[in-house]
């Protein structure tokens, strides 16, 4: 099969929960007679690849598909010999920064969104696009494209992509007037709902993460800034520079003041949103004592599993909520509608630091395969979605819409996905600088403009007064 049958014709303008399952299932793809293409597959040779995996606490439907992917990948490359290792995925940032020093590296390597940043800009990388592994950039969203991108060079290809929704409960809106079959359209509407929730039921309304140092502040608030105008710099804008903090400008400070609205003004929020991550959502929610909160479609398995452990009069709350659980597009600002937009690259390390050198036909070979439409999409089963949009047409993602309740509604999300900042210093400003800008307003140790020009100027200093 000729690389060009795989040219895209997926129209990123529709992109909705029906055209979603319209496309499903509608095209099958020859895996290994397209990779054949890009390598031999007699090609004789050697990989060394390191990836977070599955682990104990995966689905058992994640095993399968592990073994059968690497089953497959035997079977059509039968000559290459493949040292594979799964590592933990709070050990491999470190696993591999240690034996880059020391040379020591991996061939191919899969990491989180953001973790590829770090070594691209300190030389680790080498340059990788996926016309390189025999597919077109344009089947591959531009997001995603962007969190591969260092300094103007493309140096990863995405394997997967994910995006979460708004999750509500339908029948606190009806009890509190509300359309229970709408969510707020606005993140102005959010504010407003929270507050009616509140003063009506004497419920919290939005589920408000704030807290320091965890990564589900960011994920959380940032689709809030980015949809006012905010930013923390112009990642936000469709070319960014990554030069000009957006922190402290008109948009920015409404999504903070917003958000002051609803924990100091309204008191709509939980008041431990200031420690709170998502986990601390989960229980109210299946108590029926709030009403919104921002999330994945697995979501959805856990409140069934909680209602499943509730007894009495609490498994009575517990199973109307996951009755009335309903799933929709995060709200739009002023500016877009935008949610954090997370995943994981697949990249090649530079020669010199990989152990036993770089055999190049069988890394591409490799990642021709694993970012197929077939296990882009197996392998993203139960949390995430293919990076290779022609994914989306097989036969295995139309199993998954009719099996993983909601997804539907969190791919809609995907075209309005933002990556975080691709620079080395992003995880200190998503982790520690926003949430305190956050916390500096929420407890008025400042006034909402204070809080914002703090921010800004502390990712001044951090990226060396450079702005």
């Amino acid at each position: 099969m000729s690389t060009t049958a795989y040219a895209q014709s997926v129209d990123l303008s529709q992109w909705s929960p029906d055209y979603i399952k319209s496309i499903a299932g509608t095209e099958t793809f020859d895996t290994a007679g397209h990779c054949a293409d890009v390598v031999p597959l007699d090609y004789t040779g050697r990989l060394t690849y390191w990836w977070t995996g599955p682990t104990e606490a995966s689905p058992q439907i994640e095993h399968q598909i592990n073994d059968e992917f690497w089953a497959a990948w035997a079977k059509t490359y039968p000559n290459i010999e493949t040292d594979a290792q799964n590592i933990d995925y709070n050990q491999l940032l470190d696993r591999l920064r240690t034996t880059l020093l020391g040379n020591a590296g991996p061939m191919v390597v899969r990491l989180q969104i953001l973790g590829g940043v770090e070594f691209a800009s300190k030389g680790y990388f080498q340059e990788l696009a996926p016309e390189d592994i025999g597919y077109p950039t344009a089947d591959f969203w531009p997001g995603a494209m962007k969190s591969v991108t260092w300094d103007g060079v493309t140096y990863g290809v995405p394997t997967n992509n994910e995006t979460m929704a708004m999750i509500w409960n339908a029948d606190i809106f009806e009890r509190a007037g509300l359309d229970p079959e709408s969510p707020p359209a606005t993140w102005d509407d959010v504010v407003t709902y929270s507050k009616t929730i509140h003063d009506k039921l004497g419920i919290s309304g939005y589920g408000l993460v704030a807290r320091q140092n965890a990564g589900n502040t960011p994920f959380r608030f940032m689709p809030q800034l980015w949809a006012y105008g905010g930013g923390a710099l112009d990642e936000a804008e469709a070319s960014p520079s990554y030069q000009d903090s957006y922190l402290d400008n008109d948009g920015a400070k409404a999504a903070l003041q917003a958000a002051y609205d609803m924990y100091v003004r309204d008191k709509s929020v939980p008041t431990s949103a200031l420690t709170n991550t998502q986990n601390e959502n989960q229980s109210p929610f299946i108590a029926g004592q709030l009403a919104m909160m921002i999330a994945h479609p697995s979501e959805y398995a856990k409140m069934v599993d909680l209602a499943g452990q509730a007894t009495g009069a609490d498994k009575e709350v517990a199973d109307t909520v996951v009755a009335n659980m309903r799933y929709g597009l995060i709200p739009e600002g002023p500016a877009r509608r935008a949610v954090v937009f997370g995943g994981s690259n697949m990249h090649f390390i530079n020669e010199e630091y990989v152990e036993g050198g770089f055999d190049e036909m069988a890394a591409k070979a490799f990642a021709c395969f694993w970012n197929s439409p077939e296990w882009s999409t197996k392998l993203a089963w139960t949390g995430s979605n293919p990076g290779n949009l022609a994914g989306f047409k097989t036969e295995w993602m139309k199993e998954r819409l009719d099996t993983i309740k909601f997804l539907d509604v969190t791919t809609s999300m995907l075209p309005s996905g933002i990556p975080f900042p691709v620079i080395p210093e992003a995880t200190e400003i998503m982790n520690i600088i926003v949430p305190d800008m956050l916390q500096n307003a929420l407890t008025e140790r400042m006034t909402v403009d204070e809080a914002a020009a703090d921010a800004a100027a502390k990712v001044d200093a951090l990226l060396g007064g450079g702005l």
